[in-house]
């Protein structure tokens, strides 16, 4: 069981670590770092979870940076999935070792200057972050070492997985020494980084705040059933109506760039970020957005984990991610560290199969509730009479009306505006779901006056007597 603490002082932490930890105005512990820090400084192994903007860089800093001031042999490594988030752990560490000038440490990221970071590493870093790709690079050329380094923090391992880097944190941990501390945290914690935890974490305390799958309960959730076509027209509107900065996620580095140069073209003031970007720029386009020089910023998922930008009041899921946890990492770019937020999702037609699992994901109990019992009939899932606002009526062709979830209070709220003509699904083409899950598509006939099924196979030719 961790020990929940009120305030830093009642921990052992150095002196100076205390005063630093004033000065940043750090001085009553979020939940994560309440139950974590405890339990690291112990030297134990942590497997975390929490929330995005709950604190989780502060659980595992703090502890590491009291152990390199109290120790001169003490070294630590820091992996992060992004460029982005690499930066911000190291920024945190920075500060929080800022009373002892000693102590150097390394950001060894990709898109940077191989030069400059052989400078860093020639001052002997004490801590370094880096991201897996770059710190294996590093080890091949030999101008890394880490046979002393004893703290390992595996930071959003998730996402790191899911980028491929399982082999090179593979490789990585294996030129760390056997006897050392491990460090692993999350917003999700899915069932397949299990097998990683039993392989390198010795007698793990788990630390988890919150439903994994759960949002920050500061965060009002909307999403707009549209079809395709009018997704546009429909973001514009949005931005009129909402006050402060907006980040919107797309799926493509080229949509992002496109959809920032139609914003600026309809006067809204706008920047894309992306991979496809060198390391500077993306960090002249955060540092001016963080200075609001500009309001909206369109990402794809590279900035879903890592940008903390506190004025973000606003997350727009433009594209729906692929994975359904990185939902979670999105739209926790708002109501960070106290503050509210709202996220508002567009899907299409052909995004509600990606909107279901993320319902799945948000409420797991779901699916188990809409199963159908044995011996008992399937209910009529459209909603009664009393959902629609009075004078309107459901078309039959027409999406899901536009719905609003309240993470306090765990339910989708329905928007009552009554559904307009331009969610329709299109007049000629319906889709209709067959028994194994798979869909056609019937085409109107207007010969026959009804609907056509689609055969894509080749008539069969007649045989014709000789």
């Amino acid at each position: 069981m961790t020990q929940t603490i009120k305030n830093f002082n009642q921990l052992n932490l150095p002196e100076t670590l205390l005063n630093t930890l004033t000065k940043m105005n750090f001085i009553t512990p979020t939940p994560i770092q309440s139950q974590t820090i405890s339990v690291a400084v112990e030297g134990k192994d942590v497997i975390g979870t929490a929330q995005t903007g709950t604190g989780k860089t502060g659980a595992f800093a703090i502890p590491l940076a009291a152990k390199v001031l109290e120790n001169i042999s003490e070294s630590v490594l820091v992996l992060a999935p992004t460029r982005e988030l690499a930066l911000q752990v190291v920024t945190v560490f920075n500060q929080l070792l800022s009373s002892n000038k000693s102590i150097k440490t390394a950001l060894l990221i990709g898109g940077e200057s191989i030069d400059k970071q052989f400078k860093q590493l020639r001052a002997k870093p004490r801590v370094i972050v880096g991201t897996p790709g770059r710190i294996n690079d590093h080890l091949k050329r030999k101008t890394l070492k880490l046979h002393t380094t004893r703290s390992l923090v595996l930071d959003e391992t998730d996402l790191m997985l899911d980028m491929g880097f399982d082999v090179q944190i593979e490789t990585i941990i294996e030129k760390m020494p056997k006897e050392r501390q491990t460090l692993m945290f999350s917003a999700t914690l899915p069932k397949k980084i299990e097998g990683l935890a039993g392989k390198y974490l010795q007698c793990p305390v788990r630390v988890s705040v919150g439903q994994q799958s759960e949002p920050c309960k500061d965060i009002e959730q909307e999403v707009i059933m549209v079809a395709d076509k009018d997704k546009y027209s429909q973001l514009l509107d949005q931005l009129n109506q909402r006050q402060g900065s907006v980040i919107i996620f797309v799926k493509t580095k080229r949509g992002a760039d496109k959809l920032a140069k139609k914003l600026n073209e309809m006067n809204h003031k706008a920047d894309a970020i992306h991979g496809d970007l060198r390391q500077s720029k993306r960090d002249r386009v955060l540092k001016a957005f963080r200075s609001e020089r500009f309001r909206i910023l369109v990402a794809t998922d590279v900035a879903a984990r890592g940008i903390d930008v506190p004025h973000i009041r606003h997350v727009v899921n433009y594209d729906l991610p692929q994975c359904p946890e990185d939902y979670i990492h999105r739209i926790g770019r708002t109501a960070r560290a106290g503050e509210k937020g709202a996220a508002l999702s567009f899907v299409t037609n052909q995004d509600r199969g990606k909107w279901r699992d993320i319902e799945r994901l948000l409420d797991p109990n779901s699916k188990e509730n809409n199963r159908q019992r044995p011996g008992t009939q399937r209910k009529d899932r459209r909603r009664s009479s009393s959902d629609f606002k009075r004078g309107s009526r459901p078309s039959e062709h027409s999406f899901k009306r536009n719905r609003k979830y309240n993470s306090s209070e765990g339910d989708l709220k329905v928007n009552s505006t009554p559904r307009s003509s331009e969610h329709t699904f299109r007049k000629n083409e319906r889709s209709t779901a067959s028994e194994d899950g798979f869909k056609r598509k019937d085409r109107l006939d207007p010969n026959k006056g009804g609907f056509k099924r689609s055969n894509n196979k080749p008539r069969r030719k007649s045989k014709v007597a000789a």
